[in-house]
């Protein structure tokens, strides 16, 4: 499932961001890559132990702890630190999947990669190109979201980047490790939450039907959640 998840920066954060980032040591993005990404892959990225992409991404953390949309759908154990990439006229990155588990070399930590995030930084009218085009059932989605804006999608996802023919792409990018692994089951849980949270606005916190299903979502959680 594809989400589309608004304001996960606001306007003034993004501004921020994109002056620190403007005076960044940006190096080859395919540091990251796995053997077969790192052949489609060319853009730029900041270094994982880069003070600005450990203080910025710790800020973006933090947004997301606060983002409902974000809780909900993601239902997160782990997020690997955030990382930025920028792409120039003639980047791309070619069609690849995600790798399925992520070294994170602050910690130590094994993360395994279910969901993939990329949060727009720039203005969708200072580049051309750069869509970010996800594979999923219903066929080929394409992404340009406003700066500040994020999409969650599956890591098992085909997806690529396409070239940019005008301007840079900023952006920050991250996975997650979800306390549910499987999609189909995200999905579920994510619409029982969303009908749970428009029943409460409109029969109350305390209607048996509604706390009925409450416990249910959290029973599915308990049957489906993994370490």
């Amino acid at each position: 499932m594809i989400h589309e998840i608004e304001d996960v920066l606001s306007q003034d954060a993004v501004a921020r961001f994109m002056k620190e980032l403007a005076g960044a040591q940006w190096g080859d993005g395919r540091v990251t890559a796995g053997y077969q990404s790192a052949l489609a892959k060319r853009n730029l990225q900041l270094p994982e132990d880069s003070d600005v992409a450990r203080r910025l991404g710790g800020e973006i953390v933090t947004a997301l702890d606060r983002n409902l949309l974000f809780q909900s759908a993601a239902l997160p154990a782990q997020v690997f630190p955030p990382l930025f990439n920028r792409y120039d006229s003639g980047h791309a990155f070619g069609t690849h999947v995600d790798s399925a588990i992520r070294p994170d070399a602050r910690s130590g930590r094994r993360i395994r990669t279910d969901l993939s995030a990329t949060l727009f930084l720039s203005d969708p009218a200072s580049y051309d190109g750069g869509e970010l085009l996800i594979e999923d059932a219903y066929g080929q989605k394409s992404v340009k979201l406003p700066a500040g804006h994020m999409v969650l999608y599956p890591a098992t996802s085909l997806h690529m980047v396409a070239p940019i023919t005008r301007g840079a792409r900023i952006a920050s990018f991250f996975w997650i490790q979800s306390l549910v692994s499987d999609d189909g089951r995200r999905a579920i849980l994510f619409d029982i939450d969303i009908s749970i949270q428009r029943l409460r606005q409109d029969v109350g916190d305390e209607h048996p039907a509604l706390i009925a299903l409450t416990g249910a979502y959290h029973n599915l959680i308990r049957q489906w959640a993994v370490p």
